[in-house]
């Protein structure tokens, strides 16, 4: 039996200032968003996707954020993950990767 070597990372997603207010929005950073959004159920439908989500709030704020989780061999993995969203390469975002401990979960 192969044990499984693979580990969680998550990646935390803030919108920059200038993007708070949705009116503020382009038809490019709208469309940045949906190519981020399929760039994330790529990962999921591999398999390396955990989760990924954001809060809502309107207008948003500093406070806000996303989160992505990943599950990757390697942190190297991750970090090039998150370094080639397509949110954080077109600069709306900016990102910071972790490592990620999940403690409790629901269960069905």
């Amino acid at each position: 039996m192969t044990e499984n070597k693979k580990k969680l990372y998550c990646y935390i997603l803030k919108l920059r200032p200038a993007f708070y207010r949705k009116e503020d929005w382009t038809d490019k950073e709208v469309e940045i968003v949906g190519i981020h959004f399929n760039y994330l159920k790529d990962y999921a439908k591999k398999g390396i996707l955990f989760l990924a989500g954001r809060t809502v709030n309107e207008p948003m704020t500093e406070k806000d954020l996303g989160i992505v989780i990943l599950e990757t061999e390697t942190e190297i993995e991750a970090q090039n993950i998150m370094e080639n969203d397509p949110a954080v390469k077109d600069g709306l975002m900016t990102a910071e990767l972790f490592t990620f401990s999940l403690a409790l979960m629901r269960r069905e």
